[in-house]
């Protein structure tokens, strides 16, 4: 890279939150409001803070991919802006040399006795200014002319290039003050959680993880119901294939060449199986997913040791070939939309109104997703979260 190029601004970490943030304080007096809480009433219950936990953990996943989709923005952005430098850079180096160039022809025609002004019009940095003087261009050979027309042309589009150059680092500037916004409003959230958890007793920890059970077995229960509906709509699909099949060899064979026939392979109907291509890349995709179970969530993470509920299933499919975009926000666009009860192994579960959790289904209404911090991929239940809907990316 040439000496010439500018160090850009770095982003630097934002400082770990320490103590109670303001946030935190905010979220224990929306708390107590809620419960209607003055001086000298009782404390929030034990749900009324594992509601406002829960709150705060799916803000917390909101806000990550809020910051997971500036990050990818100021990458972006970074590699247009390095882009763009090296081409003002090569385009300099061009210039200077057609400057040495010009140079070399005014000490010429100096040697020669040629005119002084001429050799001004070769080497000024704006050498268009001397054009309108028909005398000194008619001073100039044809191989001077064009190297002149040359400086200018370049020296114009280095102009434009840097132009171009300081407009992209403006962007990039404002890609950074997002990423640092959307890191700065994860650790609040999540500071806010810690706080509010951080109140409660041993014996209120005790009943919290009671209630945190209650809340698995109904969800592991709503798993099993789909389950049962799954495996009853794939029996009823066998039986109406062994009939057709049943029916089919009762009829007698057609000559060679006459008729169309039915045919009942893959693809000649909506309830055909998937195709093999399909078929694998989703094994391929689970098979990278269970193979992360234990590692911990961290937000933002994309892997090899940690990840975030979008990182892990972009990292899944790209393992199986395919490309997801980075956000839960932009993979629910990807694919095919299915509905629960027609869920596949592979298939992409999405979670919540505003779509901020994504987890990758693998059978008997489970899958495997990064759930929040603290916590490490798992297998969970499809319906420990409220469902928004689901994708099938190939």
């Amino acid at each position: 890279m040439p000496s010439h190029r500018k160090p850009r601004t770095r982003i630097r970490p934002a400082a770990p939150a320490v103590g109670i943030t303001t946030a935190a304080l905010a979220s224990v007096g929306l708390l107590a409001q809620s419960a209607g809480a003055s001086p000298g009433s009782p404390e929030p219950t034990v749900e009324e803070v594992q509601r406002k936990v829960d709150d705060l953990y799916r803000q917390a996943g909101t806000a990550t991919e809020t910051y997971n989709r500036a990050k990818e923005a100021t990458e972006v952005q970074r590699a247009k802006v390095d882009g763009m430098l090296d081409q003002v850079a090569r385009g300099t180096a061009r210039l200077n040399d057609t400057r040495r160039v010009l140079g070399s022809y005014a000490a010429e025609q100096y040697r020669t006795g040629g005119m002084a002004s001429t050799a001004t019009l070769m080497l000024a940095d704006d050498p268009r200014a001397f054009f309108d003087r028909d005398h000194l261009m008619k001073q100039l050979t044809g191989r001077e002319e064009r190297a002149l027309r040359d400086f200018e042309t370049q020296r114009a589009g280095v102009a434009t290039r840097r132009a171009e150059a300081a407009r992209g680092l403006e962007r990039l500037t404002a890609s950074q003050e997002a990423l640092r916004a959307g890191k700065k409003d994860v650790q609040s959230k999540l500071a806010a959680a810690r706080t509010l958890l951080g109140t409660l007793t041993a014996r209120e920890k005790a009943r919290l993880a009671a209630l945190e059970a209650e809340k698995r077995e109904e969800a592991r229960k709503k798993a099993a119901e789909l389950a049962a509906r799954q495996a009853a709509a794939r029996k009823a699909a066998e039986a109406a294939e062994a009939a057709e099949a049943a029916e089919a060899a009762k009829k007698p064979p057609k000559a060679p060449g006459t008729g169309t026939g039915t045919g009942t392979g893959a693809g000649s109907g909506s309830g055909a199986p998937s195709s093999p291509t399909t078929s694998t890349k989703a094994a391929q995709a689970l098979a990278f997913a269970r193979d992360q179970i234990g590692k911990p969530y961290v937000w933002g993470a994309t892997g090899p040791s940690s990840y975030d509920c979008s990182g892990l299933t972009q990292a899944a499919w790209k393992a199986a070939g395919v490309d997801l975009p980075r956000t839960t926000w932009d993979q629910v666009k990807t694919g095919t939309r299915v509905a629960t009860d027609d869920l596949r192994p592979g298939d992409l579960v999405f979670f919540y109104d505003d779509i901020s959790h994504v987890g990758m289904y693998i059978g008997n209404g489970m899958m495997i997703h990064a759930p929040k911090p603290g916590a490490y991929v798992r297998e969970e239940s499809i319906y420990y979260m409220p469902i928004y809907g689901s994708v099938r990316p190939a």
